[in-house]
């Protein structure tokens, strides 16, 4: 890992707010894109994943997300669970934050791609009644968006609009088909 990257993730235990709110988006950005350095920091960002910390927690499911690209030996398919834990965490902005972001690791391959989708679909249909679930609802379809916008697919596209045609609030209905709206 280069010196710059090294920096970044020590910034992130800096009390300094702003120094470590820097240091996160240049580490998203660094990781939007194939890096060399994943394997290096994988381990800890796991363990995070379970951290007291909510901050923690939340930053290492969106690092990892988006580190999917970088990941050759699919270990996001063995710690998914994991990630995916994170975007139910008890802390409303920690479960949002990372649900955000999984969308990410679909960009990793076909077999992400499918896992990810999977796994939106049935949290679509499993959070009705919960807090904030139109939210969650909101962010789920927005994040196939996303990845439609990313890697194309109609399949993606048709998921959503399914989803959002099963939504029986017509305010929400509207909300979410605003999303999709442009697309042909």
């Amino acid at each position: 890992m280069n010196e710059k990257i090294n920096g970044y993730f020590n910034d992130l235990e800096s009390d300094d707010k702003e120094k470590q709110y820097e240091a996160y988006k240049n580490i998203l950005t660094a990781a939007e894109k194939e890096v060399d350095w994943a394997y290096e920091v994988w381990d800890q960002l796991v363990e995070d994943l379970t951290h007291m910390d909510n901050h923690r927690r939340s930053r290492a499911a969106q690092f990892l997300s988006y580190l999917a690209v970088s990941d050759p030996e699919q270990r996001i398919l063995h710690d998914f669970p994991v990630i995916w834990e994170v975007t139910k965490d008890k802390k409303f902005v920690t479960a949002r934050h990372s649900l955000q972001a999984v969308w990410r690791i679909g960009l990793a391959g076909e077999l992400q791609k499918n896992f990810v989708v999977d796994h939106l679909v049935n949290r679509y249909g499993e959070c009705e009644g919960e807090k904030n679930y139109t939210l969650i609802r909101f962010d789920i379809i927005q994040g196939l968006r996303h990845l439609f916008n990313a890697i194309g697919g109609e399949e993606i596209k048709e998921t959503a609009l399914d989803l959002i045609a099963e939504e029986t609030n017509d305010k929400y209905r509207k909300k979410y088909a605003s999303v999709w709206k442009n697309t042909n």
